[in-house]
């Protein structure tokens, strides 16, 4: 049976100039690069230059993933940036990056489901393509987390970084089979009753301000694993595979020991996990396509590649996609 499949035809990341070291945190707050190191595995972190916008990191890593593509702005149907932290309150930081891209049809749209915003703002596409509402789209991660970060928390400071990823998707006739190209199956879920574990204590309706970011670590860890680990079976069960099948798996990059307890938990070869968060910490929903591109650009992801793609957020919000490269 045919079937029509979002295949991705190419990737782009833009992680900011400036570099922040354990070491420098450490000068800030009582903190040392030994202790985080330990308990996350993050070494640094990039953050935004002064008027560098979250449309800015989305624009150069959007460019970079249609150069891969052959492609312009103008051969985009849909563009969908996932951000936690938008340019404005309206509009859409996605119709700032469909100007700047000379994508003058189709439609842009944000979308806000925080470290999952990818795995939400991918599947929103490719059911886009696959009911035959667009032929290409572009989806972007895109994050300036520093900017909503309490620089005396070490709890929290310490754990996130600004960047972009981007990936775009091109409508492709396949065989309707776990063996196609592109993406096979996605599965997201949402759980409000969790909200106080992991929030940002303001907002336009409330504070009139952007707030920070407020976690509750142990239990945030706690949920992380044993939803992601559900996840990943689910799409597994969905399309009749097995963990051995899986070339790749490309995590959203929170903690470094989440990631390793997850890998414990579906008995997955740890070679096989893609990591990023040692050199980018936690960029929300820029995440995954930052680890995704980093592989892509090192050899690592060839094509036919079966890859396993999962994050989770605030809300709590988490999902997985399984897309063949």
């Amino acid at each position: 049976m045919n079937v029509i499949r979002a295949v991705a035809r190419g990737c782009g990341a833009y992680l900011p100039e400036r570099i922040v070291s354990n070491d420098e945190l450490a000068e800030k707050v009582d903190t040392t690069d030994q202790w985080i190191v330990e308990r996350t595995g993050i070494r640094q972190r990039h953050i935004a230059a002064e008027g560098e916008l979250t449309s800015d990191l989305a624009i150069a890593a959007a460019r970079e993933a249609l150069a891969m593509a052959g492609l312009e702005g103008n051969d985009i149907d849909a563009l969908i940036v996932a951000t936690s932290t938008p340019d404005l309150t309206f509009p859409a930081t996605a119709a700032k990056v469909q100007a700047a891209l000379g994508m003058n049809g189709g439609f842009a749209f944000d979308v806000q489901a925080v470290c999952s915003g990818f795995i939400f703002a991918t599947s929103v596409a490719n059911n886009f393509i696959t009911s035959g509402q667009a032929k290409r789209a572009l989806v972007i991660g895109a994050e300036t987390f520093s900017r909503i970060l309490d620089w005396e928390d070490r709890g929290t400071c310490v754990l996130f970084g600004d960047g972009a990823g981007a990936l775009v998707l091109e409508a492709v006739e396949g065989d309707g089979t776990a063996a196609d190209r592109g993406i096979l199956t996605s599965h997201l879920h949402s759980d409000g009753r969790l909200h106080d574990l992991l929030y940002v204590d303001g907002g336009v309706s409330t504070t009139q301000t952007a707030g920070y970011v407020r976690m509750q670590g142990k239990e945030v860890f706690r949920h992380a694993v044993t939803n992601l680990a559900n996840v990943v079976n689910e799409a597994l069960d969905a399309t009749g595979l097995k963990a051995d099948d899986i070339a790749w798996v490309v995590p959203h990059q929170a903690n470094k020991r989440i990631l390793d307890g997850t890998a414990r938990k579906l008995k997955i070869d740890p070679a096989k996990i893609i990591m990023t968060v040692d050199r980018h910490a936690n960029t929300s929903a820029a995440s995954v396509p930052l680890a995704l591109c980093a592989a892509v650009a090192d050899g690592r992801i060839k094509e036919g590649d079966l890859l396993l793609l999962e994050a989770m957020g605030a809300g709590f919000t988490w999902g997985s996609l399984l897309l063949r490269w």
